[in-house]
């Protein structure tokens, strides 16, 4: 059995929640890091996936952008709301697993094993200023390469290649939905890289632009409130619009489940 195919097999142990058609790994954060330490180890790819409430609006009104983040070899709880979903729904998973924390624990763990880390993402100032940060705060981690998330479609085969020449064993990929997840899902066989993490505007809140909510917020689940008292002209019709939108589908999933035990 190959490298990949036993990192497979190990995660294929825990078990699986499908929410909305989803399939969501029942795993802790230090089970994820284990076995994203253990892809590392036998340069075994592992595309990573995460949705919150609007990754799983959005991907219900756009079924491209579900083919790409079900195209994930494994996909985990980012949101809080997805967590009380599944508790709701009757398919509790343990935890939330949010993408800028695995981002972080992925770091921490780096610090001591060398990873070796690609950013591709955000502004070139953010990114310049995360692997300032990274090369301070993680001095074990190696910034193999890094590029700004302003890009063409013409370009993105360049940007493969120098992932692919930077021989990461970590890229994460700081650009929003859909463009990341379909970057990954085009380009994962020719960069060869073990671990592929899409990390939403986590470079933006490492580099310190925008304010993470405090942990007491996080815990509530009201992290999206948070970012919305930052930029409300920005962000209120997006929250009004995915949050109502889950929470019609969270209902939808529930009166069909009450519909077949009833049967």
């Amino acid at each position: 059995m190959n490298a990949r195919a036993m990192i497979m097999d190990e995660a294929a142990r825990f078990p699986t929640v499908e929410l909305f058609d989803i399939p969501i790994k029942a795993m802790t954060m230090a089970q994820v890091l284990d076995i994203v330490d253990r892809a590392i180890v036998g340069r075994a790819s592992l595309q990573i996936g995460v949705v919150n409430a609007a990754k799983v609006v959005n991907m219900y009104r756009n079924p491209a952008l579900g083919a790409d983040v079900l195209s994930s070899d494994v996909i985990f709880a980012d949101g809080a709301s997805v967590v009380w979903a599944s508790h709701i729904l009757g398919k509790p998973l343990p935890e939330r697993v949010a993408g800028i924390d695995l981002m972080m624990g992925m770091l921490e763990r780096g610090r001591e094993r060398g990873y070796r880390v690609y950013l591709l993402g955000a502004t070139e100032e953010v990114n310049r200023t995360v692997a300032e940060r990274i090369n301070v705060d993680y001095p074990g981690v190696i910034v193999s390469g890094r590029h700004n998330g302003y890009f063409t479609a013409t370009e993105e085969e360049t940007i493969a290649n120098d992932i692919a020449q930077a021989s990461p064993d970590i890229l994460l990929v700081a650009i929003t939905s859909p463009k990341k997840e379909q970057f990954m899902a085009r380009w994962s066989d020719r960069i060869q890289v073990p671990i592929c993490h899409g990390v939403g505007g986590s470079f933006d809140v490492y580099a310190g632009k925008v304010k993470r909510a405090p942990l007491s917020w996080q815990r509530c689940g009201m992290e999206w409130l948070y970012r919305l008292l930052q930029e409300p002209g920005r962000m209120w019709k997006r929250y009004l619009v995915t949050n109502t939108l889950f929470c019609w589908l969270v209902m939808k999933e529930l009166f069909r489940r009450k519909e077949l035990k009833a049967r």
